[in-house]
């Protein structure tokens, strides 16, 4: 369906002079340990001040154990493979892409009379392979400063940003501060004062490869090893995030603003992901399961601390329910409005479909999350779990079937050691009933980039 044509049934009921400005704070590859207000290592005083004054949720999700897809889920509320992005997108080779029918969080917003500006690692496609592939502008953006992937050869000095479609050429200085700069300058010279926006900051740290000033490394060991850099690069972001809360702050707007922060996916490395099993690029806890922290003076209470599952998914939902938006009408929406757990109204929360992940590198391949439980599953057909994503593969993972099902209570259990499917048959053919329609309607909308086309219908 057009996207325009869905736009025609959504309904704005809030003013513009009544609408909160909307912030999406997002790290790569940060994992469930590692902020402080997450029993972390790292001292990040910033994002503890969010938690401390808005909602921390204890089990929070990215939309998939790598970054591509994450994103994916995170811009549309849906499942990936629903946008057509199955595995981390490499533009100069794979056709794949955010599809353009896909309506985004940013599209949402600009049809609800707001001004949007994304800002970082974008990583879901652009033109600058061998395929055409459509920019932020197409997705909704009024504005952007991005790039492709990881920010190269560093964070420090990057060269590869592209403002609004040109090169920007070689930069100075570390990228978390470098998107922060250009946010804080489209705060001062682009916006429209007495119109809301939104602003989508994307960091590329902790991603590989890292740096951070050895001022800031040397907190947490020898300045030149690899732990410290990598602690040095979170604590680096969480003072960049702390510039645009102070200009927020001092342009007066701080309490006139929901700020949303998470991670893509879970940390590589595994000493950051607490008792939990796995790191990135696996569908075990550890790759998926991130910090999720929610601040909004005024209408979200302070010093909460939830526990309900929730996820990267559920974003869009969630902020047309925070705003009095409906949602685009005419698509499944993956996600669900977690409005009431924000607002501590629990009661009226009621989840539509449990959470659901798919990565073809992943062992399992696939998992669900139903209340206490996860259950998991690993392929019942042939691929490879190479890093790279080969599109020829996809009529296998649209077709294949899965084997080898654990189930697991993560209360119980959040390091997944003990498997429940013997011991707990009702609850896992319940699951795996689920599971598998889950399945079944995500891969019947998943895009068929092994048919040789840059723009799937």
């Amino acid at each position: 369906m057009n996207k325009l044509i869905c736009f025609v049934s959504l309904v704005i009921a809030v003013s513009a002079q009544a609408a909160p400005n909307v912030v999406m704070l997002l790290s790569d590859d940060l994992g469930w340990k590692d902020i402080g207000s997450y029993g972390g290592p790292v001292k990040t005083p910033a994002l503890d001040e969010l938690a401390q004054k808005g909602i921390r949720f204890t089990d929070f999700y990215a939309g998939s154990a790598v970054c591509s897809p994450s994103r994916a889920t995170l811009m549309t509320g849906r499942h990936h493979i629903r946008t057509g992005v199955y595995s981390w997108i490499f533009d100069p080779e794979q056709r794949s892409h955010l599809l353009e029918r896909e309506i985004t969080l940013a599209e949402v917003l600009k049809q609800a009379g707001y001004d949007t500006a994304h800002f970082g690692k974008w990583h879901l496609g652009l033109p600058y392979g061998k395929h055409k592939k459509p920019t932020p502008d197409v997705h909704g953006f009024d504005s952007w400063f991005a790039t492709e992937n990881n920010a190269l050869p560093t964070h420090h000095n990057p060269t590869n940003f592209y403002r609004n479609g040109e090169p920007v050429g070689p930069l100075e200085g570390y990228s978390c501060q470098l998107v922060v700069d250009e946010a804080i300058d489209w705060l001062d010279t682009h916006r429209e004062i007495n119109t809301p926006f939104f602003l989508n900051v994307w960091f590329h740290e902790p991603h590989q490869k890292i740096a951070a000033p050895d001022e800031i490394s040397q907190e947490y060991g020898d300045p030149k090893s690899q732990p410290a850099i990598y602690s040095g690069t979170i604590d680096n972001t969480d003072r960049a995030i702390a510039r645009l809360l102070a200009k927020l702050k001092k342009i007066g707007i701080e309490d006139d603003t929901l700020i949303i922060y998470a991670s893509d996916n879970g940390s590589y490395r595994a000493d950051r992901v607490g008792n939990l099993r796995g790191r990135k690029g696996s569908n075990w806890q550890g790759g998926i399961r991130v910090p999720g922290i929610f601040y909004w003076p005024g209408k979200i209470p302070a010093g909460q601390v939830a526990s309900a599952p929730a996820g990267l998914v559920d974003v869009l939902p969630t902020i047309c329910g925070l705003l009095g938006i409906d949602p685009p009408k005419g698509v499944h929406l993956d996600g669900s409005d977690i409005s009431p757990l924000l607002t501590v109204n629990p009661q009226n929360f009621e989840r539509h479909q449990p959470l659901f992940w798919h990565l073809q590198k992943s062992r399992p391949v696939v998992a669900i999350r139903d209340g206490d439980y996860s259950l998991v599953a690993e392929p019942d057909y042939p691929l490879s779990t190479d890093n790279m994503f080969d599109e020829a593969w996809i009529s296998a993972i649209k077709t294949g079937s899965y084997k080898n099902y654990q189930l697991h209570n993560l209360k119980d259990d959040p390091s997944q050691e003990n498997d429940l499917a013997t011991a707990q048959p009702e609850v896992l053919e319940r699951m795996k009933k689920q599971l598998l329609a889950i399945n079944r309607s995500i891969m019947a909308d998943g895009a068929r980039w092994d048919l040789r086309t840059d723009q799937p219908q």
